[in-house]
């Protein structure tokens, strides 16, 4: 009983370790190379962000969400719903507003993912949040239109 350590064991990489090989091999393709180049003023930060592994990268983005009070995913759907909005501007818009999620809350929750195109935790977010306003700027007709799938679905609703 002299070896302390009977059995050497192998090295075995760590799950971190393997995500971080896993999320920097789509970077890593030449394809993406050849096609975008990052402007010097992003290089450093884009070589950091390169180095860190999914789980990081994950609690990056909920540290600028909440730090920018922004949402991944909403910002993709904002951008033309900001610009829909300008557009038809006046009398003939309306604002539709969640008052109440109602006794039948995943119903509501589904209703509002395919009615806005958001992610469950995006649209389960807004029920949750009541009273939020779920679409400025829309057509008096598709608010009306929105506003029965939301009721029918047990939801309170205001139109603005």
């Amino acid at each position: 009983m002299e070896d302390t350590n009977p059995v050497p064991t192998p090295e075995v990489e760590t799950p971190a370790e393997t995500v971080a090989e896993v999320a920097a091999a789509p970077a890593a393709a030449p394809a993406a190379e050849e096609t975008f180049e990052v402007p010097a003023k992003f290089k450093k930060l884009v070589e950091e962000i390169e180095k860190m592994t999914v789980l990081e990268l994950s609690e990056l983005v909920k540290v600028f969400e909440k730090k920018f009070g922004v949402s991944a995913a909403a910002v993709a759907v904002a951008g033309p719903a900001a610009a829909g909005a300008a557009e038809e501007e006046g009398k003939s818009t309306v604002d539709v507003e969640l008052t109440d999620a109602g006794a039948t809350k995943i119903a509501v929750i589904k209703v509002v993912k395919e009615a806005l195109a958001l992610g469950l935790k995006e649209a389960k977010d807004l029920v949750d949040a009541v009273p939020s306003m779920l679409k400025a700027g829309m057509k008096k007709e598709d608010a009306a239109e929105l506003a029965k799938k939301l009721t029918d679905a047990g939801a309170k609703v205001t139109l603005k």
